[in-house]
């Protein structure tokens, strides 16, 4: 049995079409006043896969995570599985948030927040020995939250989501704060859990960990979505308006398709 995925489902939520999006965000609008903070962003997310919302600081990227997990009214477009719109308790069962720089119960350990997480979400407990072997745990376990380094807590927040049952996880530049070393490992143990039948939806603002670690892209510039699919795809997108060559980065296809 798959430690990190017990029923080992292709499509935990659409079990009957293994290929269709598990995901689908539709139309979706957030407005400041007269100020369109996104615009009409819709995209695909398909069962485990990583799939990297790639923009700018500033692109809207937060915004559009905090709407799409609930956290943040919608003054337009939904979220839907199969053409259903979830309710915001549907949601939470199937989507598990992991906001930038957040850093709760200061005054708990590292391994309370793990104990906590398995008992009160349900988690996996059977993968506990892997997080924190995968993320470089075992000497932050009885570290107060509150005294960790920005790297220390990344890892830490990380670890906490990545046990949670929910088949899709969110996570809000999950290598911020990371040095070189830490942002492979990282890497690795996100596209670990993936291939486990994780889905996994990452916001990244440093394109070169975006490239390595996903499987797909979103790019998004100043609230609205200029291109969705593989590098190759966005590659081919791009070449249909301005000439780059067929080695394109996903930086250059950032900025032609941007």
């Amino acid at each position: 049995m798959n430690l990190l995925n017990p029923l080992n489902l292709l499509n935990p939520l659409n079990p009957l079409d293994p290929l269709a999006p598990v995901l689908r965000v539709l139309g979706l609008t957030k407005r400041y006043g007269t100020f369109e903070a996104i615009s009409n962003v819709s995209f695909s997310v398909h069962a485990g896969e990583v799939l990297g919302v790639i923009g700018p600081n500033g692109a809207g990227k937060t915004t559009l995570f905090e709407c799409v997990a609930g956290l943040l009214p919608r003054d337009g477009g939904s979220v839907d599985i199969g053409g259903r719109v979830l309710s915001f308790r549907e949601l939470r069962s199937q989507l598990f948030y992991l906001p930038d720089a957040i850093r709760p119960w200061p005054a708990e350990t590292v391994r309370w927040a793990i104990e906590f997480t398995i008992g009160f979400f349900g988690g996996s407990d059977a993968a506990r020995a892997q997080v924190v072997d995968e993320l470089a745990l075992e000497p932050l376990l009885d570290r107060r939250i509150g005294r960790l380094s920005k790297g220390q807590l990344k890892r830490a927040m990380l670890g906490v989501s990545l046990l949670t049952p929910q088949p899709v996880l969110m996570s809000d530049e999950p290598f911020e704060g990371l040095d070189l070393r830490q942002s492979r490992d990282v890497g690795a143990a996100l596209r670990a859990h993936a291939a486990a039948g994780r889905t996994l939806v990452l916001s990244i603002h440093q394109i070169g960990e975006a490239a390595r670690v996903c499987d797909r892209f979103v790019l998004l510039s100043s609230g609205r979505v200029c291109g969705e699919g593989t590098l190759a795809e966005l590659a081919a997108a791009a070449r249909g308006r301005t000439a780059i060559n067929a080695a394109a980065s996903l930086e250059d296809v950032f900025l032609a398709l941007t």
